[in-house]
C-alpha cells in the first residue's frame, strides 16, 4: 500500500497506530497483560462480579442460576449461598479451640499462590484438585496474605472456599489478620505489587475499595481475628509483647478492639485513642518483632507472657528466619520461612503433641529447639 505522505494527519494516524499496536503486542509478549479477579460486591439486593481478562474489565450480575459458570471459570470451591451468607457474618472475639490432634500452620504467603499450593498438597492439607483433605484437622494461616506477590486474589478465594469445605468435614480453617491486612483495609498501599497498580487503572477503583465492606472478601476479612488459641498454643502474626500483658489485654480484648476499632479505620481515627495506637504499633500483636530482635528479651519474659494466657507455646509469623525455628524448648516457634522472598517455604505441623517442619517435597522432620532466639 502506498502511503499518502502529503497528508500529515493520515501519516500521524498511521504512526500512532503502529506505536500502539507495537506496545500492546510487546505487553502481551512480556507477560504484562493483566488477568485478575473475580471481585464480588453487593449491589442493592444482588451481587455483581468484576474481573480482568487480557487487561480488559469484565462485569456480570450474578445469581444462583449463572453462578455455576463463574464458579467453573475461576475454579471456585464454594456456592452462591456462601457469598450471600458472608454479609451476615460477625466477628468472633473469643477464639479458643481444644481437642485438636492435627494442626497445620503457614504464614506470610504474600500472594505467592503456587508456593502455598505446593506446600498444602505436600502436607496433605488439600488433594490434587485443591479440595480439603485434612479431615478434622485445623489449618492456621497467620496473616499477611496481601502485598508483594501477584496472586493475592487467587489465594484469598481458595482460603474462602477451603474454610467452607473444612467445616463440612469437621475441621477448621483459621485465617488471622497480619499487619498487611491492617495496611490494605486501612487504605495503605505502600507494598502493593505493580500488577495491582494496573488493576486499579483498569477497574478505575482504588485497590482497597476492591476489599471494602460491601465486597464479599472485604466483609469476610473483617470478621477475622488477630489472635487465637488451640489446645495449649497461642497463634498470632507478630507476637505478644510484655507491654500487652502489662495492659492486661486478653485474647477477646485484642480481637474486639482490633476488629471493631482498627481494621478498616483510617489513621486519624486510630491516632485519637492511645490504646489503639499501641495495638497498631511495633509493640502490638501484628507488628511486634521483639522475640527475635530485642537483645533483652529472655525466657523468663516469655514465661510471663505464656503464664498470663495460660498456654505453653506461642507460634508467630512476620519475622523471617532461616526456615521454621524453635526456641526455649518449643515455647516460641517462628514460622515465617520466607515464602515472600521466593523461597520454597515450610509448613509447621503439630501432631499429637509434637511439632514438625514440613517441606514442599513432602518430607517432615521433628522440630529441634534452640536455647535462645536468633538475633
Amino acid at each position: 500500500m502506498k502511503l499518502n505522505m502529503k497528508n500529515p494527519i493520515f501519516y500521524l494516524a498511521v504512526l500512532f497506530f503502529c506505536i500502539f499496536h507495537s506496545a500492546a503486542e510487546s505487553q502481551t509478549v512480556s507477560g504484562w497483560s493483566v488477568y485478575d479477579g473475580p471481585y464480588i460486591l453487593a449491589q442493592s439486593e444482588s451481587l455483581k462480579a468484576k474481573w480482568i481478562e487480557n487487561s480488559i474489565l469484565k462485569e456480570r450480575d450474578i445469581s444462583p442460576g449463572n453462578f455455576p459458570d463463574l464458579k467453573k471459570k475461576f475454579n471456585l470451591q464454594f456456592n452462591y449461598a456462601d457469598l450471600k451468607s458472608t454479609f451476615y457474618l460477625r466477628p468472633r472475639y473469643r477464639q479458643n479451640y481444644t481437642l485438636a490432634d492435627s494442626i497445620a500452620i503457614i504464614t506470610d504467603i504474600h500472594g505467592e499462590y503456587y508456593s502455598y499450593i505446593k506446600l498444602m498438597k505436600a502436607m496433605g492439607i488439600i488433594d490434587r484438585n485443591l479440595n480439603w483433605k485434612f479431615g478434622r484437622g485445623h489449618l492456621v494461616v497467620l496473616g499477611d496474605n496481601f502485598d508483594r506477590g501477584e496472586m493475592v486474589t487467587e489465594l484469598l478465594w481458595h482460603l474462602f472456599g477451603l474454610e467452607k469445605q473444612a467445616e463440612k468435614a469437621g475441621g477448621m480453617v483459621h485465617v488471622l489478620l497480619g499487619n498487611h491486612e491492617f495496611l490494605i483495609l486501612g487504605k495503605n498501599l505502600t507494598y502493593l505489587n505493580n500488577k495491582y497498580r494496573m488493576v486499579e487503572e483498569i477497574t478505575k477503583t482504588k485497590y482497597y475499595d476492591l476489599y471494602s465492606d460491601s465486597t464479599v472478601l472485604g466483609r469476610w476479612l473483617r470478621t477475622k481475628p488477630v489472635m487465637i488459641t488451640i489446645n495449649n498454643i497461642i497463634f498470632v502474626h507478630g507476637g505478644i509483647s510484655m507491654e500487652t500483658v502489662q495492659r492486661n489485654l486478653k485474647v477477646d480484648d485484642i480481637n474486639r478492639k482490633c476488629s471493631d476499632r482498627i481494621v478498616g479505620r483510617d489513621k486519624t481515627w486510630i491516632d485519637s485513642d492511645e490504646e489503639l495506637v499501641f495495638l497498631n504499633n511495633e509493640s502490638g500483636p501484628v507488628w511486634y518483632r521483639g522475640y527475635i530482635t530485642d537483645t533483652t528479651f529472655c525466657e523468663s519474659k516469655l514465661d510471663s507472657i505464656l503464664d498470663f494466657y495460660g498456654k505453653d507455646h506461642i507460634v508467630i509469623g512476620h519475622t523471617v528466619t532461616s526456615g521454621i525455628r524453635s526456641f526455649y524448648n518449643n515455647k516460641l516457634i517462628a514460622a515465617d520461612a520466607g515464602i515472600m522472598y521466593k523461597q520454597p517455604g515450610e509448613m509447621l505441623i503439630y501432631k499429637n503433641g509434637d511439632f514438625y517442619r514440613g517441606f514442599p517435597s513432602g518430607k517432615r522432620i521433628k522440630l529441634q529447639s534452640e536455647s535462645v532466639a536468633y538475633r
